[in-house]
């Protein structure tokens, strides 16, 4: 039985929460595998608008078993307030959410110097949320993050909460001029939580590891994308985790070699929260329409996105570093009163043209984009349930990505109704879940 991780390929927002809730009724599991609440997968169902922000969105589909793997940094505060929504809304949480007790937890000292750190850097901030994820993982690095597990002993919660504050208020009141906290005044809240999430906590990579051997089907949910990765994005401006498809193995626990395909998700344009280099960013009046049809404002901070035009640079980079076999486009809707449609194919960087990926931050920051024109197709999209009820330019656009990427798409998404996506015949999807076609078609 196939296991799939499910991969953003730009820089976040490209509609994954929508591809994970399609491919739900289809299989058993979803794991989160990286990134903290500073990311956010919307879905909607009917007139239902689900913004989940640590849980993955196979949640909302009852019978599903859904993970919160090792990798990802947890603000216990924040998850609880989640999870009490989804109570409120119906969802059944017991039984089908499960949390790892190797996850770290995001501290009340946590956000507080995020939010110092980026106004000390001024003009070079990064453009975080200021959740606090950047400096959880910046402690479970040096090894003294506070993990689930810590949370159900109450002996060992305070001996690391008094190490951490020991060194943190020093920092908070000598270096950023912050406030500081008690031991008291963490662990009471801390402790509390602790009685709501003890009985989700688990090994969830054994977990894992038996449901796979029973032949469950795993779906390996990706929080941001490709170009945030820390390792693999436009360094400095990305998260903290790996966010691309190797983050799977080591965010769970499960091996590569139980892995079978990865999908990735991309927009029929780009868009970027937060700072950086963007080479294909529109500017002006078409940015703030295409910002406007696409509701490009972010999920967790309501943030407006910056826009640009579908940058096949990107993509292809994408395609290699995570192995991607087959893309779902998204939103090919908004670009539907566009009359000339860009495509960036290169960048140009002192004079030479560059169709690879440059991982350097220089380079990136300067190159200029070489754009291909195509003409727009003026006609609605939205409700197309065949690629043969498409425009004949919008095919034409959809056919030209394909060649510039290399890979085959899977879906292409005309709305954010589960309905409104058109299935693509051929694709690697239907060899992984046949039963697909009869939900769409």
């Amino acid at each position: 039985m196939p296991n799939i991780v499910v991969v953003g390929t730009q820089w976040g927002d490209e509609g994954k929460g929508k591809v994970v809730d399609i491919l739900t009724p289809h299989l058993n599991v979803v794991v989160r595998y990286a990134g903290g609440n500073n990311a956010g997968h919307t879905v909607v169902v009917g007139k239902e608008k689900y913004v989940l922000h640590t849980i993955p969105s196979g949640i909302l589909h009852a019978g599903c078993r859904c993970v919160i793997g090792c990798g990802v940094v947890i603000d216990p505060g924040s998850l609880i307030e989640e999870m009490e929504s989804l109570v409120q809304r119906g969802v059944t949480l017991d039984g089908n959410l499960f949390i790892s007790k190797n996850a770290h937890l995001i501290m009340p000292y946590h956000p507080v110097l995020d939010r110092a750190s980026e106004a000390k850097l001024g003009a070079r901030r990064i453009g975080t949320t200021g959740k606090g994820v950047g400096p959880a993982y910046i402690d479970k690095a040096g090894r003294r993050g506070i993990r689930m597990s810590d949370l159900l002993d109450e002996r060992l919660l305070r001996q690391k909460v008094e190490d951490n504050l020991a060194v943190k208020n020093r920092i908070l009141r000598e270096i950023y001029d912050a406030q500081s906290f008690t031991v008291e005044e963490i662990l009471n809240p801390y402790l509390r939580y602790a009685g709501w999430l003890a009985p989700y906590i688990t090994d969830t990579a054994l977990l894992l590891s038996k449901w796979i051997d029973a032949g469950y089907q795993v779906l390996f949910e990706g929080a941001q994308a490709t170009m945030l990765d820390v390792d693999h994005g436009t360094y400095p401006y990305v998260t903290s985790s790996n966010t691309t498809a190797g983050g799977a193995s080591t965010g769970t626990g499960v091996p590569p070699t139980r892995i079978n395909g990865v999908l990735g998700v991309a927009k029929a344009y780009t868009t970027r929260v937060g700072e950086g280099p963007f080479p294909s960013e529109m500017q002006g009046k078409l940015a703030e329409t295409i910002r406007a049809r696409g509701n490009e404002y972010g999920s967790t901070t309501g943030r407006p996105r910056r826009c640009g035009w579908f940058d096949a640079v990107v993509l292809r980079y994408a395609v290699r570093i995570n192995g991607i076999d087959t893309i779902a486009l998204t939103k090919l809707d908004v670009l539907d009163q566009c009359e000339t449609i860009k495509v960036c194919t290169g960048y140009r960087y002192r004079g030479d043209l560059i169709t690879d990926f440059p991982e350097d931050e220089t380079s990136l920051a300067t190159a200029e984009p070489v754009y291909e024109e195509l003409s727009g197709w003026m006609t609605p999209t939205t409700g197309a349930k065949l690629e043969s009820d498409l425009p004949p330019k919008a095919r034409r656009y959809l056919e030209r990505l394909e060649e510039l990427t290399g890979v085959p798409f899977c879906m292409i998404s005309t709305g954010p109704q589960r309905d409104e996506t058109i299935l693509c015949e051929d694709s690697p999807l239907l060899r992984w879940f046949p039963s697909v076609r009869s939900s769409l078609l």
